[in-house]
């Protein structure tokens, strides 16, 4: 959600502080702002209400802040309303203390009663700001800084991850972080704390994750972590692969647009490096024979577009496998008594690796003996490090609010460990098993195909941007690529949209179907194409508008039905998803353009979500 840059060093600190938080803009926002500190002139803060540009107008307005230690923040109100006094950093009441926080403070009214009691006068609405009151109740008390700290994390509960500057200390940055990301960057003679790596790409590829409990003190010659009993830890540092520009538009309007069309090559990281001589092979995984042969149980736990990719992953598991699947939303499943034990296997998929309903319920999961294996696209990652196995996606990073090529990666790695699953357990069919692995070798040639016909789409946005209300209908796996397709349209144009089972329609749905009412009718799975044609012909009755999505080999039977058709070349029956998705992303997109929508950053809505 929020973002986070720290830095500090030897070169002016605000001008890489806002480089920084331009860069952390798709995470979603709706304020921003700056502290540094300087031996001569203390803290400096300067916040506001609106987007970074209005932070930038601001600061040209005024004197330089100046300091070469500093942070800036971009915030998602989730207590307060968006405004200036609620944005951050946050001082405390006398001005010794300044912080920056992603996550929510589950007690801080409990705090705030405490310190309103002691006389100390709030600013804001938000929970963040009793963590700069305490840590400056704690340092009138005599305490150092790291003193002070560990008290104040001692009564915190929620999740946070915490940039915090003192005044008297113009050369140090702490944080601090538990259940929210957090990670260190290296420098030469400089160092920094971001949200995510997109922030300091720039500056540095050496970056360290913090683990729940850890206090970093940078400064510029050096960087000290330490664990939830102070005790020295010894990082073990990563190197970012990806390059700078993947985190740039490189000459495409939209970030979404941008990584809609980069999804072939997304897809041949993930499987042509998996795919050898017609096998899938998974060297990266520990999980063996034995192990797999005790699984009684498949749970896979996602939000979002990844509990999309899971409920197409059932389907096709199950097939595989012969084993039940149970697909969950993270933020209910630890709620639910899961029954898991030492005979279940648990699929955690998220894209950023970092979800915290996601993370709850791996936690849950793992407390009761389940086996978890992740699906995420960011290496080293809170998920990925505390699984017992992962499969990396690699994606490369993703910008844009709504998630395109991480669901496809996310979509062709399920599958594929459903065949190498199959294929060990002596389930899956051999000839079954080999025409789906030539299937996935072919995909990306396939879905530059489907891409070369953006021109249909955008058509088609033309004649449909302006309605109130779109129903997806499909059956099976057109019934979860369904799901998607409806998620893409209402997040980025805010047209309300909902996805049916289209055998569902005759039990209530069907009532809503009014002339002129359109629907997107998905007829991609070849078992149940007689199906789709009923369920077509349903809703032209009553005078719905249909948009067809089908295959090649459907071609001429939907359009004597549909009033406009899109179509995807054949595959196997397991693999039409992840060249149907692609149609519907597109159809979302430039619709959310006709209506003039922001599509990277869409209202209310943020990359990662770590909070509940």
């Amino acid at each position: 959600m929020c973002g986070i840059i720290g830095f500090t060093g030897s070169s002016p600190a605000v001008p890489l502080l806002l480089d920084g938080l331009e860069r952390l803009e798709y995470r979603g926002y709706d304020s921003a702002g700056v502290a540094v500190i300087s031996a001569e002139k203390g803290l400096q803060i300067q916040k506001c209400k609106g987007r970074l540009s209005a932070l930038r107008e601001r600061l040209d307005s005024l004197p330089p802040l100046e300091g070469t230690t500093g942070m800036g923040h971009t915030r998602w109100a989730t207590h307060g309303e968006p405004n200036d006094v609620n944005s951050h950093p946050h001082v405390s009441q006398n001005g010794q203390v300044a912080i920056v926080h992603n996550g929510i403070i589950e007690n801080y009214a409990e705090i705030k009663e405490f310190l309103l009691h002691e006389g100390v006068r709030f600013r804001s609405d938000t929970d963040s700001e009793v963590v700069a009151q305490l840590l400056d109740y704690y340092f009138t008390a005599g305490s150092d800084p790291l003193d002070a700290v560990y008290r104040v994390l001692e009564r915190l509960e929620g999740a946070y991850a915490l940039g915090i500057l003192c005044a008297d200390q113009p050369d140090m940055l702490i944080a601090a972080r538990k259940d929210a990301p957090l990670l260190l960057g290296y420098g030469q003679g400089e160092n920094f704390i971001a949200s995510d790596a997109t922030a300091i790409i720039a500056h540095t590829r050496t970056v360290a994750y913090m683990e729940d409990g850890e206090v970093a003190v940078l400064t510029p010659d050096g960087i000290a972590v330490y664990d939830e009993y102070r005790r020295p830890v010894e990082k073990q540092r990563h190197t970012i692969d990806w390059d700078v520009s993947a985190a740039e538009k490189g000459g495409y309007a939209h970030f979404m647009f941008k990584e809609i069309m980069e999804q072939p090559d997304a897809l041949r990281h993930t499987v042509s490096p998996r795919l050898r001589d017609g096998e899938v092979v998974f060297d990266e995984l520990a999980l063996t024979e034995e192990k797999l042969r005790s699984f009684q149980r498949i749970y896979i736990v996602a939000c979002g577009s990844s509990y999309h990719v899971g409920m197409l992953g059932k389907y096709n598991l199950e097939r595989f496998l012969r084993l039940p699947v149970e697909v969950c939303l993270a933020s209910e499943f630890r709620y639910s008594g899961p029954l898991v034990d030492e005979r279940s296997l648990v699929i955690v998929i998220s894209q950023s690796g970092e979800t915290l309903d996601s993370m709850a319920a791996l936690r849950e999961a793992r407390s009761r003996g389940g086996y978890i294996l992740a699906i995420v696209n960011v290496v080293g990652s809170s998920i990925a490090r505390e699984s017992d196995d992962v499969l990396y996606t690699w994606a490369g990073p993703e910008i844009a609010v709504a998630t395109t090529k991480a669901y496809s990666t996310q979509l062709a790695l399920l599958t594929m460990l459903g065949l190498w699953m199959g294929k060990a357990l002596g389930r899956l069919d051999g000839a079954e098993y080999a025409a789906v692995t030539a299937e996935l070798a072919a995909l990306p040639g396939k879905l530059e195909t489907v891409l070369s016909s953006a021109g249909a789409y955008q058509y088609l946005a033309s004649l449909y941007f302006n309605r109130d209300c779109v129903f997806f209908i499909g059956r099976n796996l057109d019934y979860a690529l369904g799901l998607e397709g409806s998620l893409k349209l209402k997040e980025i144009s805010y047209i309300h949209s909902e996805s049916y089972a289209a055998g569902e329609l005759k039990h209530g749905t069907i009532s809503l179907i009014e002339p002129g009412t359109l629907v997107v009718a998905l007829a991609t799975y070849g078992p149940l194409i007689d199906k789709a044609v009923s369920n077509i012909v349903e809703v032209k009755a009553r005078g719905a508008e249909v948009v067809a999505l089908t295959t090649e080999s459907h071609r001429e039977r939907m359009a004597e039905l549909a009033d406009h058709l899109l179509v995807i070349p054949d595959s196997h029956p397991a693999l039409q998803p992840n060249l149907g998705v692609v149609p519907l992303q597109l159809f979302a997109y430039y619709i959310a353009l006709q209506r003039g929508c922001d599509i990277d950053k869409p209202k209310n809505l943020a990359k990662s979500v770590t909070v509940e």
